[in-house]
């Protein structure tokens, strides 16, 4: 193969018949590691919102576990990229995700907030910071790919394409992004995690670093102190070096899934995917979320059936 191969495939594909196959070959051969980046900073951008960051400390997942939180995150949405939205996969890792968001009063608008910030920040990451920008064909099929995912999710009202999921989330940061104390200690606890995959004494770079990455208005919802200008050149002159270093590597041949990043850590020996997230029964939590979602999860009544990690990628178009 050579370095241009997957992304002249990407181009001979329709981003509306074909999303799936394209943000898989995206997300798994062309930028893994970009893109895991950025979902951790569009996850980051959702705590600015108070009822988003405030709800999150308030059940105390994100910041008593931290570590859990961010693995089964990663890999609910790792098992529906790689089996798709039909397969018994990523059918189940869509209903454990109904579970758990139905159990709260989550609005409609802040759904789909979060929804854009998986469409929108990683192509202005990978815009900023790959190995080469994001083609058309793989900008339209990651919208298509989430607002499918939406769509299982209950979520009304998606944006169809592109353009109108960077427009809603533009205006949605600039109407709602403010100060929660809920939100500042979420968006913390996250922080310390990131510090925590390096050796301690490196601790203080990896937290510099991660406010030169935060753009002004989110930095000024957290109250977070702006970084010196040295500071952001270098973070940010450093990541474009290593897109520049990436490009003259081969294409990855084989696809790697989130499930196989050192980041992921609660899992040595394994785990079910019906298995992961919270089960919420105490304070913050619906007392009918869970008897409404057994009637009226957008996924389905699905079989309980043991699920691994392990396996092969489908190519359902959901």
């Amino acid at each position: 193969m050579r370095r241009y191969d997957w992304l002249r495939e990407i181009q001979r594909l329709d981003p509306e018949r074909d999303f799936l196959r394209i943000y898989r070959i995206t997300v798994t051969h062309e930028f893994p590691w970009d893109l895991t980046r950025a979902l951790e900073l569009a996850l980051f951008r959702t705590y600015a919102v108070p009822s988003v960051g405030g709800l999150l400390a308030k059940t105390s997942e994100f910041t008593a576990r931290t570590q859990k939180r961010y693995d089964d995150t990663a890999l609910l949405l790792d098992a529906v990229l790689e089996h798709g939205f039909s397969a018994t996969g990523g059918r189940t890792a869509i209903r454990r995700m109904n579970q758990m968001h139905g159990s709260y009063d989550i609005s409609n608008d802040d759904m789909r907030y979060v929804l854009s910030t998986f469409v929108v920040v990683p192509k202005r990451w990978v815009d900023a910071y790959g190995w080469r920008r994001m083609c058309e064909n793989e900008k339209q099929a990651s919208a298509h790919y989430f607002r499918t995912l939406g769509r299982h999710m209950g979520i009304r009202d998606i944006p169809a394409s592109y353009e109108e999921f960077e427009q809603f989330l533009d205006q949605y940061e600039a109407d709602h992004f403010g100060w929660d104390e809920g939100g500042r200690q979420v968006a913390d606890a996250t922080r310390a995690l990131m510090a925590s995959w390096y050796p301690r004494p490196l601790a203080p770079l990896v937290n510099a670093a991660t406010l030169a990455l935060l753009d002004e208005p989110l930095r000024r919802a957290f109250r977070y102190p702006a970084p010196g200008s040295l500071t952001t050149g270098a973070v940010r002159g450093a990541l474009r070096l290593r897109g520049k270093a990436v490009r003259l590597l081969p294409p990855r041949r084989k696809p790697h899934y989130a499930r196989q990043n050192p980041q992921i850590k609660g899992y040595p020996h394994g785990y079910v995917l019906a298995e992961l997230g919270t089960f919420p029964t105490g304070r913050g939590a619906r007392a009918d979320g869970q008897r409404g979602l057994a009637a009226g999860c957008p996924v389905g009544r699905l079989a309980q059936q043991p699920s691994t990690g392990a396996g092969t990628g489908s190519d359902d178009k959901g």
